[in-house]
């Protein structure tokens, strides 16, 4: 793999991604509304205080590198944004939905576990189960044009071991961290960690609730 990010680009990517699939009507999108995006309170982790300039001289880095276009609509006096990073046709980059979303919650909320990322990617792609997460990862961790994903060691408390995505970078462990992470006291969920379950099954009632209502709709001849 030759595509390095540094954090901030790493954030403009995830976004991008994120919106491109979450919200397809606002998509391609502003600088005000990446902005936003990159400034969310919610599946963000770390939260960020960028300002439009930032956003912008990032957006011109990844431009440089043919990962972002720039586009704009017929009339549209706004400049517009999208990623050419992955599953555009622009690069070699292919990736399953699956593994799309998997590696976009990793660009967006740092190292997560399987289950974690189960319940955080499935607002964007179909994961019937932890093991459609770990088989993602693995193929994702042993790829012959990557690798893009990592697993960290287990931190003492947790039962499974966490996962990170490598474009900004190799991630070097050693011995005095592995030490530090196996007597790092056990965590109980966080207050994001919560959040994002309860935003994944709303998801999931809004998602059947449609159903419902085009059944209805047929139904009534509609």
């Amino acid at each position: 793999m030759n595509i390095l990010l540094s954090a901030l680009e790493t954030r403009v990517i995830g976004c991008l991604i994120e919106k491109g699939i979450t919200t397809p009507d606002q998509y391609p999108l502003s600088l005000n509304a990446l902005t936003n995006a990159c400034n969310q309170k919610s599946n963000r982790d770390p939260v960020m205080n960028l300002d439009e300039r930032t956003v912008q001289e990032t957006l011109d880095e990844l431009v440089k590198k043919h990962l972002v276009l720039e586009k704009s609509g017929f009339g549209s006096r706004v400049p517009k944004y999208q990623h050419r990073f992955c599953n555009t046709g622009f690069g070699s980059l292919e990736f399953t939905p699956q593994a799309n979303a998997i590696l976009c919650e990793l660009m967006l909320r740092g190292p997560q576990t399987p289950g974690e990322l189960r319940t955080r990617a499935s607002r964007m792609a179909e994961l019937h189960d932890v093991a459609d997460v770990e088989s993602a990862l693995n193929t994702l961790a042993t790829r012959e044009d990557g690798p893009f994903v990592v697993r960290l060691p287990r931190e003492h408390g947790r039962r499974d071991s966490r996962y990170a995505q490598l474009f900004n970078g190799p991630i070097e462990i050693g011995e005095a961290e592995s030490a530090s992470l196996e007597s790092a006291p056990a965590r109980g969920p966080t207050l994001a960690d919560r959040v994002a379950t309860l935003e994944a099954q709303v998801a999931q009632l809004q998602r059947e609730l449609d159903e419902v209502r085009t059944a209805k709709r047929i139904a009534d001849g509609g």
